[in-house]
């Protein structure tokens, strides 16, 4: 049988003590029952009654009252805590706070899995990323020590390599202290006023090199005769351009085409960037801007990309108050969005 307030249990005790009570005035009356008698048994009956309650409740509000300070480290106010319990109910007031204590602490439960889970991936990937190019620098020393250096030919080529494998590990440790700093917020923002069409252009003029050895061409979706200015931190800008213009080269298919498309809002400049490439499965979409995370990974490496790209373009756009998102269709090709802030 369970009780689920000090009345019940109070009613109970109260009831057996009656039973004792009658049982006695009965021995001690020789079974005379009088009306004085009477009214002593009801008298004493609630008075017991009363006692009981007192004692019972208070108990279970002591009890109560800790296992409440156990879930409110931070609550004070006791006494405002007594009046309700005494007002809604024991049971009522201590399920509902032990219902919410429980939910939140499923909410930092999961969290921290999410978390350990995300630093191992980290770690995993970071230890991955670190050790390719020094096992390929390592192995191509080792080759030169071992007699290459005698032949120019390979004294030159493996050379070429070890530098080429020390800047993609320059790259990435320099990726690395950038989205440290973005996401510490201790990179201030030098905002200004710029404009997007004329760094779009310059970005195009850095890769130009690039995209006519894949035969891709970058193209603005309009002419653009008048500038369109924005409220940004140009470095930082040039930086997201350059880091989309590179994925969209490296993911487009030869002989593509990588555009980038300029939206006027009221307040913000929606700016688009797509390739027509091999896209991204929708199952990969939500990860795109992870740390590290690579939908295809040994192509990744071998072009020489750090995995930092679009998460250090999530962190720049966000740190200007604004927004990034991806959309893709396999075999069709993808496009990234982010908005900027007008220059008023």
């Amino acid at each position: 049988m369970k009780f689920k307030n000090p009345n019940h249990v109070a009613l109970i005790l109260t009831s057996i003590v009656f039973i004792v009570l009658v049982g006695f005035v009965f021995l001690m009356a020789e079974f005379q029952v009088n009306e004085i008698v009477i009214g002593f048994l009801l008298l004493s009956t609630l008075l017991v009654y009363f006692i009981f309650r007192q004692i019972i409740e208070g108990f279970s509000i002591d009890h109560t009252l800790s296992i409440y300070n156990l879930i409110n480290p931070s609550q004070k106010d006791t006494v405002d805590f007594r009046k309700r319990l005494k007002s809604e109910g024991l049971n009522q007031e201590l399920q509902k706070d032990v219902r919410r204590w429980a939910a939140v602490k499923q909410t930092e439960i999961k969290d921290l899995k999410e978390q350990a889970q995300f630093k191992r991936e980290f770690v995993g990937n970071l230890a991955h990323e670190l050790k390719t190019p020094i096992f390929n620098m390592q192995g191509y020393l080792h080759t030169l020590i071992e007699g290459g250096l005698e032949d120019a030919r390979i004294n030159y080529d493996y050379l070429d390599r070890a530098d080429k494998n020390l800047e993609r590990l320059v790259t990435l440790v320099e990726d690395l202290d950038s989205i440290s700093r973005l996401e510490s917020g201790d990179q201030e923002l030098k905002v200004e006023k710029i404009d997007i069409i004329k760094q779009i252009r310059e970005v195009f003029s850095l890769f130009e090199l690039r995209a006519k050895k894949r035969k891709i061409s970058m193209t603005l979706n309009n002419k653009y005769d008048r500038p369109i200015f924005i409220q940004a931190d140009r470095s930082k800008i040039q930086q997201v351009l350059s880091n989309l213009v590179a994925n969209a080269l490296q993911y487009g298919k030869t002989g593509g085409v990588c555009e980038i498309r300029i939206f006027d809002m009221s307040q913000n400049v929606l700016i688009e960037v797509s390739d027509d490439g091999i896209g991204v499965a929708p199952n990969h979409l939500p990860r795109l801007f992870e740390r590290f995370y690579r939908v295809d990974k040994s192509r990744s490496r071998h072009e020489g990309g750090t995995g930092l790209g679009l998460a250090i373009c999530k962190h720049i756009i966000e740190s200007h108050g604004q927004t990034v998102s991806a959309r893709s269709v396999v075999e069709k090709g993808t496009t990234f969005s982010f908005t900027l802030e007008k220059s008023k």
